[in-house]
């Protein structure tokens, strides 16, 4: 099975629709598919519903397909970091549902299990309940949330090898792997690919039995807060 493609573009050929589910790792601006999202872009697909950490800034991550409107919902946890976001949630041009972290990332892993639903405490008594299913377990309520089941998981990676075996690097980990998981297709990107056999399988992070598509690219390293002090 041909698992490595030339670019972004062509990593996504035939994957693209108007109104699909798409799982994006990344967060804040750590281990965001960069390529990949600008390929979505320049694609001109609409009506896109992310299912994301966050929503990236205005002009990095999922925020320049924000600028385009071509995002239909978020399914995120965070969105603060993003005024474009704000000011069309504000308006009423985007939908929002909003999930604890939590929770979001057990939705994506369960997804890729194969788990339809799984019980949390977590929202218990707040709106994140509202129209929820609640049932008692040792005296303690808990709501029922639903499984993410994605038409196409979007992630970054540091390393792979030519299966599609992934190693992420430090914090760019985050909600990659989860978000891998919970596509019916996944396309990676990364920074390198090296030969099958070369990676230790005890430094593996997610096999390569969920990654379909694969591509190596230059990717952007930047800082979400500056923070600087005088000399």
């Amino acid at each position: 099975m041909k698992k490595i493609y030339g670019s972004a573009e062509e990593a996504l050929e035939g994957l693209l629709s108007d109104g699909m589910f798409i799982a994006a790792g990344g967060f804040g601006l750590c281990g965001i598919p960069e390529l990949l999202l600008g390929a979505i872009k320049d694609s001109g697909v609409k009506d896109l519903t992310f299912a994301s950490n966050n929503a990236g800034v205005d002009d990095f991550g999922i925020g320049i397909l924000l600028q385009t409107r071509q995002v239909k919902k978020m399914i995120s946890s965070y969105v603060g970091e993003n005024a474009e976001f704000m000011r069309q949630y504000l308006s009423g041009e985007l939908e929002l549902e909003f999930n604890p972290q939590g929770t979001l990332a057990e939705r994506m892993r369960a997804g890729g299990c194969g788990i339809p639903g799984f019980y949390t405490k977590t929202g218990v008594g707040t709106v994140i309940a509202d129209g929820k299913e609640h049932k008692d377990f040792n005296g303690e309520t808990y709501i029922l949330e639903n499984g993410i089941f994605a038409d196409l998981s979007i992630v970054k990676a540091w390393k792979a090898d030519e299966t599609g075996n992934l190693i992420f690097r430090k914090t760019a980990r985050n909600f990659n792997p989860p978000a891998a998981m919970c596509g019916k297709v996944c396309v990676v990107e990364v920074e390198e690919i090296v030969p099958t056999g070369s990676l230790d399988p005890d430094h593996i992070h997610l096999p390569g039995i969920y990654v379909h598509r694969l591509i190596q690219g230059e990717h952007e390293k930047r800082i979400e807060q500056r923070t600087t002090r005088a000399a």
